[in-house]
């Protein structure tokens, strides 16, 4: 064999070792993203629910994955993210829950939120909740009060959840 072919073998042979190790490492890479892992997936939010106790009125908000940054905001007005319309619960003082990164939809745009989208309820603090956006990897809720709220929040695991809690200022 000459000097050309010789050449002309070894970049072919490289080229062959170096395609079929690309070919080996995307399947690796396709089953990551298909599975996923915590810190890549983004997290589902698929329930939230309410519950009224002796000294405190609770929020629950219920997730798939991991529980993302949370913040709650107080806010002159509840309005619905993206179209900037008022949200219609009555009270006084408001607070605002954003969940991110969050979505209330698979990737195939499939709802997979289940709980209340719009609700008065009639605890002694808490005297409404709304599902308020669903939006470019933000979930947020809007919970209305006619007294101005008190309140702590937390996270909790195995399931996945956040949690807000109102304080009453009388105890039973």
């Amino acid at each position: 064999m000459n000097r050309p072919r010789r050449r002309q073998a070894t970049a072919v042979g490289s080229g062959a070792l170096l395609a079929s190790m690309l070919a080996f490492a995307a399947p690796a890479s396709a089953a990551a993203a298909a599975t996923g892992t915590a810190a890549t997936v983004t997290p589902l939010v698929v329930n939230a629910r309410w519950g009224g106790h002796c000294t405190y009125d609770r929020v629950v908000v219920d997730l798939q994955g991991y529980v993302p940054p949370v913040t709650v905001t107080p806010v002159p007005s509840l309005v619905y993210d993206g179209s900037g319309k008022p949200v219609p619960l009555a009270g006084r003082y408001f607070l605002e829950i954003r969940l991110h990164p969050a979505a209330g939809h698979d990737d195939a745009g499939r709802n997979v939120y289940r709980g209340p989208k719009l609700l008065k309820i009639y605890l002694p603090k808490l005297k409404g909740l709304a599902l308020t956006g669903d939006y470019e990897g933000y979930v947020t809720f809007g919970a209305a009060f006619d007294t101005k709220p008190a309140f702590t929040s937390f996270k909790l695991h195995a399931p996945e959840r956040f949690v807000l809690d109102i304080a009453h200022r009388n105890v039973c």
